[in-house]
């Protein structure tokens, strides 16, 4: 009896490791990159993941979540006084009011094998969580595990209208010519997490 119960623990073990692991992101390897366009041309910069972990089942993302530290924007593409009014402006209440609302989260809800010619190996289905409002949010992105390393690279459009994210909005507010920003923005997402051990 002990070693049938031995066997059969020894059987479950093996098949969550077969069919169920763990991992955790990568902070130093992941990158979400931010576009923004108007009407009179477009900035870029970056943002961190802070911390994440999720689940992986038979090739499948099951669940998982990730936060985003909203205080770490940058822009890329100025320099100087205008880098530093942009990025003030971006963490102000006119956008992402850091302030109160300092992280923003992805919670994954489940994910399906679809492969596009993009090369997209997968749908990622989940909710977005921006100035403490949650909306649902699913996208393509390519999903490769070797290693014991997970990568996750998508082009993610978010419209910032959903959140609360009104400033120089079309849909909002008339007669502002070549000051309209488009309602919306462009993530590209390369996250990395390893293997929990």
């Amino acid at each position: 009896m002990k070693k049938m119960i031995l066997m059969a623990s020894l059987i479950i073990a093996t098949g969550v490791q077969l069919f169920a692991q763990q991992f955790k992101a990568d902070t130093k390897t992941s990158k979400m990159e931010w576009v923004g366009k108007k009407v009179t041309g477009q900035h870029n910069g970056e943002i961190n993941v802070k911390n994440g972990e999720l689940t992986l089942k038979k090739g499948n993302i099951v669940k998982g979540n990730f936060t985003i530290d909203m205080q770490s924007i940058v822009t890329l593409d100025l320099q100087g006084e205008w880098k530093e009014k942009l990025e003030g402006h971006l963490k102000s209440a006119d956008f992402f009011d850091v302030e109160k609302h300092n992280t923003a989260s992805f919670t994954i809800t489940g994910s399906e094998a679809k492969a596009d010619e993009k090369g997209n190996t997968h749908v990622i289905k989940g909710n977005l969580t921006i100035k403490g409002i949650t909306k649902p949010l699913s996208f393509p992105a390519k999903v490769t595990v070797k290693d014991s390393k997970l990568v996750a690279i998508a082009d993610i459009i978010i419209n910032r209208t959903d959140y609360d994210i009104k400033y120089g909005s079309g849909k909002f507010f008339e007669g502002l010519g070549d000051k309209m920003i488009y309602d919306d923005f462009e993530i590209k997402l390369n996250f990395g997490a390893v293997a929990a051990k």
